[in-house]
């Protein structure tokens, strides 16, 4: 939004052309905004899947959660063999 010749803002810059500010070519804050919400929404998309695909990568490896009796007796104590309060 902050590209708009109006406001500022130094327009669409041509690179090939070596171009920058016309006003003319400016499409609008409307379809700048909108521009940019596409690549946000594409941005969370892609580390969303992403995400998913490490997940299920790790699931399958080493599986995501521990045992109920390993849970239950506390993870400080099976996995690393220490305990925070002697009792």
């Amino acid at each position: 939004m902050f590209a708009a010749p109006s406001l500022g803002g130094a327009g669409i810059c041509n690179y090939i052309t070596n171009k920058c500010g016309d006003p003319a070519d400016f499409p609008g804050i409307g379809a700048q905004v909108f521009i940019q919400f596409q690549a946000v929404l594409t941005a969370v998309i892609l580390s969303a899947v992403v995400s998913l695909v490490a997940l299920y990568v790790v699931k399958m490896i080493t599986g995501l959660r521990v045992t109920p009796e390993e849970e239950r007796e506390g993870l400080d104590t099976t996995y690393h063999g220490e305990s925070a309060y002697k009792m």
